[in-house]
């Protein structure tokens, strides 16, 4: 059974800055950030403390189609209609490095949970892996017919899925590089994929109006939504696993409870499709953007509570199991575009994260 609602989510705050559709969106891991990317080819990076001035990236020659935040947040990576890939240090000076290899718009991006790499999708029809830190690209999965719309790591690493034009998602083995099943329910283009936070489930998005979500284990269709009067363009598990967020061109966001297997609230708040939306790594928030051009950031006020005495019961022995790990992968990422004689910068920087580090 699911936790009861103890609020209605609410509108915290609207971010106004891109000159055109805000196409994605993605918290950092503190969630003291927020970034979108658009249709203007810039990346917003907003702060959550109120008064402080956003961050304006520009360095893509067309539209951002996605976003993400590298699991410690030291880095922000993008994707955009001008074929190229570009990894970020989220401050002031906004620093990029570029990586290309896909032939046609990259669609999607996402690191994967030791930030040692990343996966991205392209209408060049291929899903492709690459290294953070050595800055290259590693293989490519390429069995979609169509454009991948959506290509995203389990929570383990150990397996990838993609959406695409074709109709299908893909769940393929990253060790092995092979496809292990492919699901074929949709009537449209599959626009968007996900796994649950367990990793035992995925949740796909299509232009056929609907929501699926499988069992990854069985292969079997456990739950179909049809709740949308257009297509649904994106989605996003709460991190407690009892509750998902889509947002459709239909201009409303819907919050699914996955335990009961029912819609709780439909959101009115972009003026057109709403194209993107996301949790932050607790589900205080979530954030959606769409062509109207506003960034907006929700309080969820649903199973809050509840998640936050099970993260402080279940995660202090696995978050100091893996401590110094996290350290060494975020101290990398930081050096990742920085030149030879930023070093000294650097080091200081990494004695601060040490610093702060809770024992």
């Amino acid at each position: 059974m699911a936790a009861p609602c103890l609020e209605d989510p609410s509108l915290e705050r609207h971010f106004k800055g891109h000159r055109d559709a805000v196409t994605c969106v993605d918290f950092s891991l503190n969630t003291k950030q927020l970034a979108s990317g658009s249709m203007d080819s810039c990346l917003m990076v907003w702060h959550m403390k109120p008064q402080s001035r956003a961050y304006r990236f520009a360095g893509h020659k067309d539209t951002v189609t996605c976003v993400n935040f590298s699991p410690s947040g030291h880095l922000l990576a993008s994707g955009s209609r001008d074929k190229t890939v570009r990894i970020w240090v989220p401050n002031v000076k906004g620093e990029s490095t570029v990586f290309r290899a896909h032939m046609a718009t990259v669609r999607s991006i996402h690191f994967c949970s030791d930030g040692q790499s990343f996966v991205t999708a392209s209408d060049d029809k291929t899903v492709k892996v690459w290294s953070t830190h050595r800055q290259k690209f590693l293989f490519s999965l390429s069995q979609h017919i169509n454009w991948v719309r959506c290509a995203k790591f389990s929570p383990d690493g150990r397996l990838i899925v993609s959406a695409s034009d074709d109709k299908t998602v893909k769940v393929w083995d990253k060790t092995s590089r092979e496809c292990v099943h492919s699901y074929c329910e949709h009537g449209s283009f599959v626009t968007y994929v996900d796994f649950h936070p367990s990793g035992t489930c995925i949740a796909a998005a299509g232009m056929d109006n609907t929501v699926k979500v499988w069992d990854v284990r069985t292969h079997r269709l456990l739950q179909h939504y049809q709740l949308h009067s257009a297509a649904v363009n994106a989605l996003s598990f709460h991190p407690s696993g009892n509750y998902l967020v889509t947002a459709s061109s239909d201009s409303t966001l819907k919050i699914l409870d996955l335990m009961e297997g029912r819609l709780l609230y439909t959101l009115h708040g972009h003026q057109g499709p709403a194209t993107t939306v996301a949790f932050s790594r607790t589900g205080e928030y979530f954030a959606s953007g769409g062509s109207d051009e506003q960034v907006m950031v929700w309080k969820s006020n649903f199973d809050v509570v509840n998640y936050g005495e099970v993260l402080r019961v279940q995660r202090p022995p696995a978050t100091l199991a893996s401590s110094s790990r996290t350290l060494t992968v975020s101290i990398l990422e930081q050096r990742l575009t920085l030149t030879e004689d930023k070093l000294k910068q650097c080091l200081e920087n990494q004695q601060l994260i040490m610093q702060r580090t809770p024992p």
